[in-house]
C-alpha cells in the first residue's frame, strides 16, 4: 500500500521559495566580507610594501591647521587584517544565528578597507585627503542626479535605462545654449529641457505604447550617443564657438569652507553642486513625508490599489518620469558647465549605468543612492589621486578600480535589494 504525499498548498510553497530566499540574502554580506578579507590579507600582509603613508589633514587657509597622520604601512595592513577579521567574523555569527547588527557594520569594515588600501597603495608618499574628497564630491555629481532621476522614474513604475541618454542629451544642450546666449544659467535650464524631452520619448513608449522600457532605454542611449556625435562633427568642429561656454563660478561659503578636511570638500562648490544638496534631501523628504510621495510609491508598487482610490495612474507616471529627467539634466549640465566647460564625444563614458546600479545599490531610496554613488566617486578620485602621487601600484588595476568596486559593491548586497513592485509592468486600465 503506497503512502499518499500530501500536497503542499501555493501559499505554503511560496512562503518557503521566500524563506530560501531570506537565507541567501542573509549570508551575501558575510560572504562579501570574508573575501575582502582574504584580499586585505594578501595585499596588506603577504605582498606588504615598506615605508610610512603621510594623510595630510590640512589645506592651505584652514581655519584650524590639523598635523599630518604618518603611518606605516606593514604594522597598519596588520591591524587593519586582524580589525576586518573580526568583523567578517561578528558578520558570520549574526547570519549564523538569525540576528540583525545594523548599517554601522558594513560601513566599519568598508573604511578600515579604505584605510588599509590608502596606507598600503600610498607607501613612501604623500596623499592630501581634502584633495581625495574634494574630488569624491566632484566625481559624485552626475552619478548623484542620474541616481536622484533613476529613483524617481522606478518608483513611479519605469525603468529608466535611458539615465546615460539624458546626462549626455543635457551635457550637449548645455554646452551650446551656454555658448551661443553667453548665459551659463540659461545653459543650465536648456540642459534640463533636454533631459525631460528624452525622459518624455521613454515615457510616451512605456506607457502609452506598452512597449518593453528596457530596450527603449538602451534605444533611446545609442540614438542620443549617435546622435550627438553627429552634431558634434558636422556643427561643434566647426564651430568652436558654439563649444566654448563659460563655466559656473565656485561660490565658497565664508567662514564654513576653512572648516578642516569637510571645508574644502563641500563648500567650495558651483551653483549645480549646492543645488544638489537641496535636491537629495528634497526628494528623500518628498518621498516619503507627502501625498506626492505616498502616490508616487502607490503607482510603483500596486497601480490597480491607485488606480481604485481615484489617482490617475498612467498621467502621474509620465509626469514624474519627466521629473527624473530634469534632476538628470542637472547631472549632464555639470559635465560642461562645471568641469570640462566643453562638450566632448561620449563625455559621460558610461556613467548612467554606473548611475543605474547606485539605484540598486541603494535600494530604491534617495539617501541610499545617494551613498552608493559617492563610493563610486571615491573610487575615481582614489585611482587619480594614486596616479598623481606616482603610486607603483599598475595603472590598469587603477583605470579598472572604480567599475571593480561598483561590481564588488552590487555582486555583495544586491540580494538585499527589491525593486518596486510594478516596476518595468506597464499599467492598462481595465
Amino acid at each position: 500500500m503506497t503512502t499518499q504525499q500530501p500536497i503542499e498548498s501555493p501559499a505554503a510553497s511560496a512562503q518557503a521559495i521566500e524563506l530560501e530566499r531570506a537565507v541567501v540574502k542573509h549570508w551575501k554580506a558575510p560572504i562579501s566580507f570574508a573575501v575582502l578579507t582574504l584580499v586585505a590579507l594578501v595585499l596588506f600582509i603577504v605582498v606588504a610594501r615598506d615605508g610610512s603613508t603621510t594623510l595630510r589633514l590640512s589645506s592651505v587657509g584652514d581655519f584650524i591647521a590639523l598635523p599630518n597622520a604618518v603611518l606605516p604601512a606593514r604594522p597598519t595592513g596588520i591591524v587593519v587584517v586582524v580589525l576586518l577579521a573580526a568583523l567578517t567574523a561578528l558578520s558570520l555569527w549574526a547570519a549564523a544565528t538569525a540576528r540583525r547588527l545594523g548599517a554601522w557594520l558594513p560601513v566599519a569594515f568598508g573604511i578600515l578597507f579604505v584605510l588599509g588600501f590608502l596606507v598600503w597603495a600610498g607607501a613612501g608618499s604623500m596623499i592630501p585627503v581634502p584633495g581625495l574628497l574634494f574630488a569624491t564630491v566632484g566625481l559624485s555629481v552626475p552619478l548623484i542626479f542620474g541616481a536622484m532621476g533613476g529613483v524617481l522614474s522606478e518608483r513611479a513604475g519605469v525603468v529608466n535605462i535611458a539615465i546615460e541618454a539624458q546626462l549626455l542629451g543635457g551635457a550637449f544642450t548645455g554646452a551650446v545654449v551656454a555658448s551661443a546666449t553667453g548665459v551659463t544659467l540659461l545653459g543650465v535650464l536648456a540642459a534640463m529641457v533636454a533631459s525631460v524631452l528624452v525622459s518624455m520619448v521613454l515615457a510616451v513608449f512605456a506607457i502609452r505604447y506598452f512597449v518593453e522600457q528596457v530596450i527603449v532605454g538602451v534605444v533611446l542611449n545609442v540614438l542620443v550617443t549617435g546622435l550627438t556625435n553627429f552634431l558634434y562633427s558636422s556643427m561643434l568642429t566647426d564651430n568652436p564657438e558654439l563649444n566654448s561656454p563659460d563655466r559656473l563660478p565656485r561660490i565658497p561659503i565664508p567662514g564654513i569652507e576653512t572648516i578642516p578636511i569637510l571645508g574644502p570638500a563641500l563648500f567650495e562648490h558651483t551653483v549645480i553642486v549646492y543645488a544638489m544638496f537641496i535636491i537629495v534631501p528634497l526628494i528623500a523628504w518628498g518621498l516619503y513625508k507627502t501625498t506626492w510621495g505616498l502616490r508616487l510609491r502607490s503607482i510603483g508598487e500596486h497601480p490597480l490599489a491607485a488606480d481604485t482610490v481615484g489617482i490617475n495612474v498612467n498621467r502621474l507616471r509620465f509626469w514624474n518620469v519627466s521629473l527624473a529627467g530634469a534632476v538628470a539634466g542637472l547631472g549632464g549640465a555639470y559635465f560642461t558647465l562645471d568641469t570640462t566647460g566643453a562638450f566632448t564625444r561620449e563625455m559621460t563614458a558610461g556613467l548612467g549605468y554606473i548611475a543605474l546600479a547606485a539605484v540598486i545599490f541603494g535600494q530604491w531610496n534617495p539617501i541610499k543612492a545617494t551613498a552608493a554613488a559617492l563610493l563610486f566617486g571615491f573610487a575615481s578620485a582614489l585611482q587619480q589621486t594614486l596616479g598623481a602621487i606616482g603610486s607603483p601600484v599598475p595603472s590598469e588595476f587603477m583605470l579598472m578600480l572604480p567599475y571593480l568596486i561598483t561590481l564588488l559593491a552590487v555582486a555583495g548586497f544586491i540580494g538585499q535589494s527589491r525593486p518596486p513592485a510594478a516596476s518595468g509592468k506597464p499599467y492598462i486600465k481595465q
